[in-house]
């Protein structure tokens, strides 16, 4: 039933199919810029918010800041999800809102099922209710039973969970509670508050949420309706668990109990006093004529529901990829109209060139400017290559990751249009021995940080875990304000939310950023991408190129000069010379984090998570880092060297 969820707008009655995802809503109260301190207390307040609300049983209001910066933010999970779930929606809605509301000082999001209440704003509103905007969806089946007696049922049972909601405490607000129906069939209801609401306004805000519902969508089997106070949703199947909420009180009968005389019938009570001599046993042939019925009914009512359920599934897979496919063709641009904007690639236009092709600047019909990737038709990046990067990056949002606007696929011209990242990519500066003085300790310290949530994002917090598998810096865009973005997700791969590893006959990336395990043996994980920070960091912290270190008139790679000068306590002889301002200690400190991210061992590599961790907090304590794996293979510096690894034949 959850696959044939319709989104609502209760004022139209206007319906489009949808699946529980995040819905929210950027307010237009008022604006702030980037680099302000509204925008600054913004990041920290939803940065942590994720954290406090997971740790204080899943409800968390908090402010942070002063007039007119000030900002208040309130974090609410729904009361049967586990602390692991509720930091999933909270972290990934937070996300969610600073991405789709960049510069807006009030929004609000519902996160994806089971869903959480995420807001911040520039005024206090904690304990205020507020019924718009409201989110809100119903199922399209309609209700088979008596519809009048239904009501019935529906409404007694409303009643009662709004009652025991609202009473809750000033932790949390929440009921569910189920009635019978029929011999097969229940009604499963669930109403929750942000717990700083009174009983009063609690009961106010569901009763409309019910009523609202029954204005728009009476007998539907099913629906939901989320408002800034409170969540509602019902249906005929048990959706949310049970045992994390408090239990209910039984519901009335829905008929009469049977009499004590019912139980029997006089025609077996004549012959059991006819039988004074019999035992009570009951005779084989008796059992034989109950028992093989009951299993024959029980056998074909689970095979019914077996097949139900797979071909739901089957029209849920076969809906979810329509939906993709209407997504990405909604993504399309006209190959006139990316010629016209990049001035038919014209060379002045052209913004770098590697082994996959050429970048151009476009200026589109409305004034936007856009990157535009023109992939070579001898490019190693194929087909499958080109929609796995078109799919993959339609559902990532993140500050550090470069944002896809659209694609072209008209012949044999293959594009992917970019937003514009004006101070293109971070080896233009970071290896220029003039640009790099323009790359402050600040600066730096800021790139190695995004990067670092831009791949913690990838790894765990967006829907999908992702290797990127050729991070460099080469991949890494730079802003308008320095800030880092991670682009180029052609060679990404997309693994399973519980897997940990995969294995490829086909080793893409560039060597020298290439972690052992991959180069060597096509072994790859989360760790893989994590060896590349760690190279990256170095690079960033040196000024020099993996594979082009010099030290004097001394040439040896990076890792080995790094790990030498480890060892014997002159780690500072890997600092670029014009790092004359800054933090010592974070620059130390980032030396010895791509020190532990570069370790053999791959098991000893840290997680994004706690590399993020360490970049955070310097209360933080590091283990000693071991000996880095030393690749002393040959170095290519260039995205064509992807193609001179690799074998024709994948398994990936």
């Amino acid at each position: 039933m959850q696959n044939h969820i319709k989104f609502v707008f209760l004022s139209y009655f206007i319906s489009i199919t949808i699946n529980f995802a995040t819905a929210l809503r950027c307010y237009t109260t008022g604006n702030f810029t980037s680099n302000s301190t509204y925008a600054n207390n913004r990041y920290q307040i939803l940065s942590s918010l994720a954290s406090n609300v997971s740790t204080n049983s899943g409800f968390f209001n908090t402010s942070i800041g002063q007039e007119p910066n000030k900002v208040y933010a309130l974090g609410l999970c729904r009361g049967d999800a586990t602390s692991e779930s509720c930091f999933d929606c909270v972290n990934s809605a937070s996300q969610e809102l600073m991405a789709q509301c960049p510069y807006q000082k009030e929004a609000l999001s519902w996160g994806a099922d089971p869903p959480c209440i995420i807001r911040y704003t520039n005024r206090s509103f904690f304990g205020i209710l507020e019924l718009d905007p409201v989110d809100s969806g119903y199922n399209t089946a309609d209700i088979s039973s008596n519809i009048t007696e239904f009501d019935q049922i529906w409404e007694a049972l409303m009643e009662r969970v709004i009652d025991r909601a609202s009473s809750g405490s000033s932790r949390i607000k929440y009921a569910t509670e189920e009635v019978k129906l029929s011999e097969f069939q229940d009604i499963h209801a669930l109403m929750q508050c942000t717990p700083d609401l009174s009983q009063s306004d609690c009961r106010e805000c569901l009763r409309e949420s019910v009523s609202s519902f029954q204005r728009c969508c009476s007998g539907k089997q099913g629906g939901y309706v989320q408002r800034p106070n409170c969540i509602f949703r019902w249906d005929l199947y048990s959706f949310y668990n049970a045992s994390a909420s408090p239990p209910a009180p039984p519901p009335p009968s829905l008929s009469p109990p049977p009499s004590p005389s019912s139980n029997s019938s006089p025609g077996t009570t004549n012959t059991t006093n006819a039988n004074d001599d019999n035992d009570g046993s009951i005779e084989p042939g008796t059992i034989a004529a109950i028992v093989v019925p009951t299993v024959t009914f029980i056998a074909f009512l689970a095979l019914t529901c077996i097949f139900l359920i797979q071909r739901r599934r089957k029209r849920y897979q076969q809906v979810k990829n329509a939906d993709e496919v209407e997504k990405v063709k909604s993504l399309q641009f006209d190959l006139g109209t990316i010629r016209n904007a990049t001035d038919n690639f014209s060379d002045a236009n052209k913004l770098g060139q590697g082994g996959f092709g050429a970048v151009y600047k476009g200026t589109l019909p409305d004034g936007q400017y856009v990157a535009v990737k023109r992939l070579s038709r001898h490019s190693s990046q194929g087909e499958v290559e080109f929609k796995n990067e078109v799919l993959l990056m339609t559902k990532l949002h993140h500050r550090n990751l470069v944002r896809l606007l659209g694609f072209c696929l008209a012949g044999s011209e293959r594009l992917l249009i970019y937003e514009f990242v004006p101070n293109s990519s971070l080896d233009h500066f970071i290896f220029d021995p003039t640009k790099r003085a323009l790359l402050n300790w600040q600066n730096r310290y800021r790139i190695v940080g995004g990067i670092a949530r831009g791949l913690l994002y990838l790894h765990e917090d967006s829907r999908l875990r992702i290797i990127h598998r050729d991070l460099k810096a080469g991949n890494i865009m730079l802003d308008e304000e320095m800030s880092p973005k991670i682009s180029d997700f052609g060679m990404a791969k997309l693994f399973e939310v519980d897997q940990t590893q995969d294995d490829t006959s086909r080793v893409v990336g560039t060597y020298g950023y290439m972690a052992p395990e991959y180069a060597m043996h096509g072994h790859f994980s989360i760790k893989s991408d994590v060896y590349s920070f760690g190279v990256l960091v170095l690079e960033i912290i040196s000024g020099q190129r993996i594979n082009h270190f010099h030290y004097g008139e001394e040439a040896e790679d990076l890792l080995t000069f790094a790990w030498k000068n480890w060892n014997v306590g002159t780690v500072s002889n890997l600092l670029d010379p014009t790092l004359r301002v800054g933090s010592r200690s974070e620059m130390m400190r980032c030396i010895h984090i791509g020190l532990l991210c570069v370790q053999e061992n791959v098991a000893s590599r840290p997680t994004m998570a706690s590399v993020v961790l360490m970049l955070s907090s310097s209360s933080v304590s590091l283990s000693a880092p071991l000996r880095p794996a030393f690749f002393s293979g040959t170095f290519v510096d260039s995205e064509a060297s992807a193609s001179a690894t690799t074998a024709d034949q994948s398994k990936s």
